[in-house]
C-alpha cells in the first residue's frame, strides 16, 4: 500500500508540467477491446462502460473439462482535476459451470470477480500537444492523407492501481487474496485515414503467486464517423495461467454520448480452447467546461465519409482536428 501511495503522489506531481486537453466532443470508449488508451476522458466527465458476455471453454488433454457461462465487464472512469489525469474502477464478474469428463462426471459451479481494480492513469507525453501545427489542409486532399513520420511517435501514459481479490476465489491462484499492485504503460499512435494503434504493457498482481505479465496490441479503424472496427491480440504469461487471445469487433456511435459495441474472443490452443461473444455500451455524463473557443471538430471527406485528419483522440476511436483556413499559397490540387 505504501508503494501505491508513493507512486500515486509522484504521478500527481507531474501536473506541474504542461496540461494537454483530452476532452473530445463525442464519447471515446475503451470498449469493445480490453486495451486502455493513453488519453483520459477529460475533466469532469463521468463515463460508464459495461457489457455482458457468453463464453465456452474446452480442455482436451489430461484433466479434461468443459466450462460454459456468462459474465459482465464493467468500468467507471472520471477525469479528475487535470486533463491528463483519470481515475477508474474496473472489473469482470463471471458465473460459469465446469464439467470434468476425464475420469468421472463432476460439475463445479463458479461465481466471483475475475478481477476488480482501482487505479489512476496519467498522460506523461503527447506528441500532438501543439495542435496549431497539425491543422488539416483544406485545399489538398493528398496532403491530408500522406503518411507523416511524426505519427510514429506515440502518446504515452502510465497507470498505477491495485487489485482487490476475495478469499477462496475460484478464478485466482490459491492463496491470492487482498490487495496487490498493478502497473501499466499505455501508448497510442494516431495515423492518417482513421487508423489508431494502441499498446499496453502490464504487470499485474505484483508480489503474489499469480503475478503475470501481459501485452495488448489493438488496431482500430474508423470506417465512417459512426462505425469503428478493431482487431486485438492479448498475451498473458504467469505460472498460474498463460494464453494468447485474439479479438475482432465493431462499435457504433449512437450519439455523442452513447456508443454500442460487440466483439468475439478466441484463442488457438486447447488448454483450454476459449470462445466468447460480448455485447456492450458506453455512456458518459458530460460536465466538462472548456475555456477554449468552441470549434467545429469534424471535417468530413465527402467522397468516403471519413475524417480528413486525425488529432488528439481520447481513446481508440479516431477524432479529427479543428478547422482553420489556410492561405491561398497553400492550395494544392494534386
Amino acid at each position: 500500500m505504501n508503494l501505491l501511495k508513493s507512486t500515486l503522489f509522484f504521478l500527481l506531481c507531474l501536473v506541474t508540467s504542461q496540461s494537454y486537453c483530452q476532452y473530445t466532443e463525442v464519447i471515446n470508449s475503451n470498449r469493445p477491446g480490453v486495451s486502455r488508451s493513453a488519453f483520459s476522458v477529460g475533466t469532469n466527465v463521468v463515463q460508464f462502460e459495461a457489457g455482458p458476455y457468453f463464453l465456452k471453454e474446452k480442455r482436451t488433454p489430461a484433466a479434461a473439462y468443459e466450462a460454459s457461462g456468462f459474465g459482465i465487464d464493467f468500468a467507471a472512469r472520471y477525469g479528475l482535476l487535470w486533463e491528463p489525469l483519470e481515475i477508474s474502477i474496473e472489473g469482470t464478474y463471471q458465473n460459469d459451470t465446469q464439467t470434468y469428463t476425464s475420469t468421472y462426471d463432476y460439475e463445479y459451479n463458479r461465481s466471483n470477480f475475475k478481477f476488480f481494480t482501482i487505479g489512476a492513469k496519467y498522460l506523461v507525453f503527447d506528441p500532438l500537444k501543439n495542435k496549431l501545427e497539425e491543422k488539416p489542409n483544406l485545399y489538398s486532399w493528398k496532403a491530408n492523407r500522406t503518411f507523416k513520420w511524426k505519427s510514429l511517435i506515440p502518446a504515452v501514459s502510465v497507470y498505477l492501481g491495485g487489485n482487490i481479490d476475495g478469499a477462496d476465489n475460484p478464478f485466482t491462484a490459491p492463496g491470492v487474496e487482498g490487495f496487490s499492485p498493478k502497473v501499466m504503460i499505455a501508448t497510442q499512435n494516431n495515423f492518417a485515414n482513421g487508423w489508431v494503434f494502441v499498446m499496453n504493457f502490464i504487470k499485474d498482481r505484483i508480489g503474489t503467486d499469480q503475478s503475470d505479465f501481459q501485452y495488448i496490441l489493438t488496431l482500430t479503424h474508423a470506417v465512417t464517423l459512426k462505425w469503428v472496427i478493431f482487431a486485438e491480440t492479448q498475451g498473458i504469461k504467469s505460472d498460474f495461467y498463460a494464453d494468447n487471445l485474439f479479438r475482432l469487433g465493431a462499435a457504433y456511435l449512437w450519439n455523442k454520448n452513447l456508443q454500442l459495441d460487440s466483439a468475439i474472443t478466441f484463442n488457438t490452443k486447447d488448454t483450454p480452447a476459449v470462445f466468447s461473444v460480448n455485447f456492450g455500451a458506453s455512456y458518459r455524463l458530460d460536465f466538462h467546461k472548456d475555456k477554449r473557443p468552441k470549434v467545429d471538430n469534424f471535417v468530413e471527406d465527402e467522397e468516403n465519409g471519413l475524417p480528413n485528419n486525425l488529432g488528439n483522440t481520447d481513446q481508440k476511436n479516431a477524432k479529427p482536428e479543428p478547422i482553420e483556413k489556410r492561405k491561398k499559397e497553400d492550395v494544392d490540387f494534386d
